[in-house]
């Protein structure tokens, strides 16, 4: 962001601290959302575990600055516990969180909504929605003066093809992001999701039927969409962690070429 006065480039994110979760790949909207972060001057840490952290580490080396990469599973309430302690070790404090975590077993996926067993809910739940919750207050005691949560979403105002419990999953983790910006508002902390359209990611890969979603975006978005661009999608991200919007909480920012507006 340019200085007019100066004439100094000065990033929207310079001198804050931002932790984000989901880099698995360098297609990955978390992936961008670190790059930018980082182009926009703020430091970076980067979580992942399990068969993924490996990916984690070997994907941010291709980030402009190599990261600390912390082992933290969302369902492990040891490595919730420790992980302020283990963010001190590189970062004094947090200004923003990036939630960009989902997953629901193949029994949630794919058509087979009336037959899913609660355990396969459940997880889907778990790892998708609650997550947000266990995430952010695990980084409460590292906000300093607020910060910007921001949460990966993906629209569920409507039963899309095939996407069944994960669709369900994600609007519990948007009725989430709304409870914990009513709970978390008076210690200047803002929960804010970015509704991005599909993009070809890992995640999508496990959707059964995913080219649907190709098929309806490109008939149906008033915006030109490109599935293989997570650009847009993770420079709302860091609009958002930045301090440009100071009063936003509780929202859902579509980043979908307009489609979501077309009823």
């Amino acid at each position: 962001m340019a200085d007019l006065e100066w004439g100094t480039e000065v990033g929207i994110l310079e001198g804050k601290n931002i932790l984000v979760t989901g880099v698995l790949t360098d297609g990955s909207i978390a992936f961008h959302i670190a790059r930018l972060a980082q182009e926009e001057g703020a430091q970076v840490v980067l979580t992942g575990f399990g068969r993924g952290l490996s990916l984690t580490t070997r994907i941010a080396g291709r980030l402009p600055k190599p990261p600390p990469i912390l082992e933290l599973d969302v369902t492990n309430q040891e490595h919730l516990d420790g992980l302020a302690t283990e963010v001190k070790k590189h970062l004094p404090h947090l200004d923003g969180v990036v939630h960009s975590i989902g997953f629901a077993p193949e029994a949630a996926l794919g058509g087979n909504f009336l037959n899913t067993a609660w355990e396969d809910v459940a997880t889907a739940v778990q790892v998708s929605a609650y997550s947000l919750k266990s995430l952010t207050m695990a980084c409460h005691p590292l906000f300093k003066d607020g910060a910007s949560v921001v949460g990966l979403d993906f629209d569920a105002q409507v039963a899309w093809p095939k996407y069944d419990w994960m669709g369900v999953a994600k609007a519990a983790l948007e009725s989430t992001s709304r409870y914990l910006a009513r709970d978390l508002g008076k210690d200047n902390v803002r929960i804010n999701l970015i509704a991005a359209g599909p993009i070809r990611t890992i995640a999508a890969k496990s959707i059964p039927g995913f080219n649907e979603f190709e098929n309806v975006w490109n008939e149906r978005s008033p915006l030109k969409w490109d599935v293989a661009d997570p650009v847009p999608a993770a420079q709302g991200a860091v609009a958002l962690l930045s301090d440009w919007f100071p009063k936003t909480t509780g929202e859902i920012i579509h980043v979908d070429g307009g489609l979501h507006a077309m009823g």
